[in-house]
């Protein structure tokens, strides 16, 4: 059967971007389709084996990539990050914040007080740290931009199953609003996508430890399916792209009318 090669539009030509938590799932179809939309790309997340491989399809596919290691719990390491994105490719357009960790599934009061902090550290804290180092970086190079970050459609209701990780990327969605509205005069927007049920490498393990997750989820879900990563990616390739110029502060959802 013939394929249609997958080419990109151009939609983010000649834009320098940075991809936190890259090295899988979202961030890494993330990452190949804003290659494939004409952007230089910075990969970023712990794991090198993972990233060196995204990195190395990137460029085999023609596009510009390059990365580097970094923990959102750091803060010297977050801006670190931000830092070799500009002196690799001499500023930074724009960054889609996608890294985060999960928690185990259940109430919160069965939540360890160490997963509660990771979750919390990586997942809203994280987003802080590389919010004011990218935005640093935008207004030293480019001078205007527009920053992504992951939420969940899960932050928009009661999540018991994943209820420090629905808190924190709640949390996420105001500290978007509030930076949108803080950096909107000065030409730098910033939103979140929320996506709903995703087939991510967490998904499929959680559905692994507690089958029949994926079918319930679907089954809330109008469209009656989980998303493809690359789904989630292209609704963060529009909000970066010159095409979302007018939108800022925004949550925009990507859940199949989950949350209809």
């Amino acid at each position: 059967m013939e394929t249609t090669p997958n080419i990109g539009s151009g939609l983010l030509a000649g834009k320098v971007v940075l991809v936190m938590g890259a090295s899988r799932g979202i961030g890494a179809a993330a990452a190949r389709l804003f290659a494939r939309e004409g952007a230089s790309v910075l990969l970023t997340a712990r794991t090198e084996a993972q990233l060196k491989a995204v990195t190395e399809e990137i460029r085999a596919a023609g596009g510009t990539a390059s990365y580097a290691l970094c923990d959102l719990a750091d803060g010297a390491s977050v801006r670190a990050a931000v830092d070799r994105a500009v002196e690799l490719y001499g500023r930074l357009d724009g960054a889609f914040n996608n890294g985060a960790t999960g928690q185990p599934p259940g109430p919160m009061d069965e939540l360890p007080e160490a997963a509660f902090d990771e979750v919390v550290t990586v997942d809203l804290k994280g987003v802080w740290l590389a919010m004011n180092a990218e935005i640093a970086a935008i207004r030293a190079t480019a001078r205007r931009g527009s920053i992504v970050n992951t939420s969940s459609v899960g932050s928009l209701m009661a999540n018991p199953a994943l209820p420090v990780y629905g808190a924190s990327k709640r949390a996420v969605n105001a500290l978007t609003a509030s930076a949108a509205t803080t950096y909107g005069p000065e030409g730098i927007r910033v939103n979140a996508v929320a996506p709903g049920t995703t087939l991510t490498e967490l998904l499929r393990e959680w559905d692994e430890r507690s089958p029949g997750v994926i079918d319930a989820l679907n089954a809330q879900t109008p469209l009656g399916r989980a998303a493809a990563p690359e789904e989630i990616a292209e609704a963060a390739a529009w909000l970066l792209s010159d095409r979302a110029s007018y939108v800022t502060g925004t949550v925009l959802r990507a859940d199949g009318g989950m949350w209809a």
